[in-house]
């Protein structure tokens, strides 16, 4: 097969998902990322039918599923994104091969309720691994969530602030801090796309520089972009790459869009929230404990990172 696009660190193709991930060689990837159409019914360019019988799409994601477990190594992690109605028949599928690691609930609201069903508002992230433990594991911790008005935090953590990393809190299987996609400056397609929030965290969940990324929906191409400005080798596959590969002629947009992510996170407090409780009187406890005078401010958006050269 010939690529449609080759870069630095990846390899895209312009086919059938199956027929791309076929001509790989077993156990080369570290993770794999599938982000598949909903069945939904949406007109894509690509010309897909998203309107299969249950039974049918069900099957298809069976295919390329096997597909994606084939191609893992030991110790690779899956990450699988869709609605919690085909995240279950299609966990349990995965589960007789891989190890449940998390379901993971990101919350995004959806455009309109939905008549005689309680409001869906969020969209499943299913996490596996081939075998009994991953390979690469390290999460990214989140800074204390804050009022956005006044910088004070939501949450009174008491006598224990003196127990709080000063890198962040934990990272739980609840996500409320991705944003919808629907800003022109980061929205790359008409149809949905991912965020790239989102992206750099799974794969700085399961990923290291210099390891695969395999993404056989490549959609707008939030996963690539990803990759690629943090230095891990991907390949991946889109029945039209119209919109991929014009998204890389533009990454210095995906760029400095990272460089902002990665100066708020492993951070105690974010940038803002710190000038929000300074305009407002409400300094960082002395409780706090802290490696370094400064160590739960937020790394300075200029200091050289993995994706500033690339």
């Amino acid at each position: 097969m010939i690529p449609i696009l080759t870069t630095v660190f990846g390899e895209l193709y312009e086919a059938d998902c199956l027929k791309m991930m076929g001509a790989l060689e077993s156990e080369t990837v570290d993770l794999a990322f599938a982000d598949p159409p909903f069945n939904l019914g949406k007109d894509y360019t690509s010309k897909i039918n998203d309107s299969k019988a249950e039974h049918e799409y069900v099957s298809w994601c069976e295919a390329w599923l096997s597909e994606m477990v084939r191609l893992l190594k030991p110790g690779g992690s899956l990450f699988l994104w869709n609605l919690p109605k085909w995240n279950l028949p299609l966990g349990a599928y995965l589960g007789q091969s891989l190890t449940f690691r998390n379901w993971i609930s990101v919350d995004i609201k959806y455009s309109l309720p939905i008549s005689g069903r309680l409001y869906p508002s969020h969209y499943s992230l299913l996490y596996f691994v081939k075998g009994e433990k991953p390979n690469i594991f390290h999460p990214d911790r989140i800074p204390t969530p804050c009022c956005r008005h006044c910088g004070g935090e939501l949450r009174d953590y008491g006598g224990y602030k003196d127990k709080m990393n000063p890198k962040g809190v934990n990272l739980s299987d609840v996500w409320t801090d991705i944003p919808p996609v629907r800003h022109k400056r980061h929205k790359r397609r008409s149809a949905n796309a991912l965020s790239l929030k989102l992206m750099d965290r799974i794969l700085s969940i399961a990923s290291d520089p210099g390891s695969l990324v395999l993404d056989p929906f490549g959609g707008s191409g939030t996963t690539f972009a990803t990759a690629e400005l943090l230095g891990r080798h991907w390949v991946g596959s889109e029945l039209d790459c119209a919109d991929i590969v014009s998204r890389f002629d533009r990454l210095d947009e995906d760029r400095d869009y990272l460089r902002q992510l990665h100066g708020n996170k492993n951070v105690l407090f974010t940038h803002a929230d710190l000038m929000r409780k300074k305009a407002s009187g409400r300094p960082v406890s002395d409780k706090y404990r802290t490696l370094a005078t400064d160590s739960y401010l937020p790394h300075t958006l200029d200091e050289p990172s993995l994706f500033s050269g690339v």
